[in-house]
């Protein structure tokens, strides 16, 4: 993987990715497919409508389902699916622990039971790659141990003294593999974990920015916690991170949270929020949420967000989509996805542009400026 840093306005960075499989700029927002699809979109649809240049698949669902082994047979992810860009893969541990009733965790890993079929399986730091290691993924996540919040003191710094023994695990591991030809064209992305204490941040932070990992993820926020209490522990805990490699927010979020964190030097994210909403009947606009399901919306000629350039605004109307969600047509679900794809893709290009140009604080100004018109 090969990183550089194209411009920054104070901490906001445009930068560039460049893996195997393609070149991703960011800030970058994943559209996430946890098992090998965006939900409601084919690979046809992300490349002629939406264009992303990474998606994010779960290792905990593909291992579950259809299996690894049998991604491995089908040409790994971009063979399996047709998406022939660049993956991520989180390494299951957040599904693991939030879809399982049965969970242990001990030294050498996680123990959960499959929400599929009830199974009993055990994920360790090196058996997370070499599920990965089957999918191809350009970038692999580790395997760490998420906390809930609120949590305790103890259980915070348990957390993150195991999430460090098990980075040093898989940073030995994958290394080792790459020395004998294994996941050669693979990088590897630690998780910083620490709640949103100050000193367990710094503590995470210091530790794992000391291994030789291609990047970094700040994990274990917007799992309860304020959106300021998120907003501070990203800022504080960034500066330990090093400029030189990216950084990636896991997780989040609404719009706000894309434009906050990208000011505050954030260069990768990830939110099921765009498709989850758009299948609820969320739709994100340039001027704030619209729930289309509203009756207001029946009869109503225009797109559902003027300044949208996407094909559905380019082609449809709020009354018709309307009338897709009250009617449940499946069709709606195609529709409404790729109008929030659009919409939180296209946000991240005019970050960038502001960015290079020196004029984020201007964008920032006029993106909340919108929002406050009624």
């Amino acid at each position: 993987m090969q990183f550089q840093i194209d411009k920054c306005d104070n901490k906001a960075r445009a930068c560039t990715i460049t893996t195997k499989h393609s070149t991703i700029q960011t800030p970058v927002f994943m559209p996430v497919g946890t098992v090998a699809a965006v939900k409601a979109l084919d690979a046809t649809d992300l490349e002629t409508f939406l264009k992303p240049q990474i998606i994010l698949g779960n290792t905990y669902h593909l291992y579950l389902r259809p299996g690894d082994e049998i991604i491995s047979k089908m040409g790994k992810l971009q063979g399996f699916t047709q998406f022939k860009k660049s993956f991520l893969t989180d390494s299951g541990g957040f599904q693991a622990f939030s879809l399982s009733d049965n969970v242990k965790i001990d030294e050498g890993g996680i123990t959960f039971r499959s929400h599929i079929d009830g199974s009993k399986h055990y994920f360790t730091p090196t058996k997370v790659l070499d599920i990965q290691y089957n999918l191809g993924s350009d970038i692999m996540m580790i395997l760490d141990d998420l906390v809930a919040l609120p949590a305790t003191q103890e259980r915070i710094r348990a957390s993150i003294e195991r999430t460090t023994r098990w980075a040093q695990v898989s940073i030995d591991y994958h290394r080792k593999n790459q020395n004998e030809g294994i996941g050669i064209e693979q990088n590897i992305f630690a998780i910083i974990q620490g709640g949103t204490d100050r000193a367990f941040r710094k503590k995470s932070a210091n530790e794992l920015c000391a291994l030789d990992y291609d990047g970094f993820a700040i994990g274990g926020l917007s799992v309860g916690e304020a959106n300021q209490d998120m907003y501070d522990t990203v800022e504080w805990t960034i500066q330990f991170m090093p400029e030189e490699k990216p950084r990636y927010l896991m997780g989040v979020g609404t719009p706000e949270d894309l434009v906050e964190n990208v000011s505050r030097g954030i260069d990768m994210f990830d939110c099921v929020m765009p498709t989850r909403n758009a299948r609820n009947g969320t739709l994100f606009t340039s001027f704030g949420k619209v729930s289309i399901k509203a009756a207001r919306f029946k009869q109503d000629p225009l797109p559902i967000d003027p300044e949208c350039n996407c094909m559905v605004c380019k082609t449809y109307s709020r009354a018709y989509l309307c009338h897709l969600f009250r009617a449940k047509e499946l069709t709606y679900f195609r529709l409404a996805t790729i109008h929030n794809l659009y919409y939180y893709l296209n946000l991240m290009e005019e970050m960038r542009e502001a960015i290079l140009e020196g004029k984020f604080d201007n964008f920032k100004s006029d993106f909340y400026d919108k929002r406050s018109v009624k």
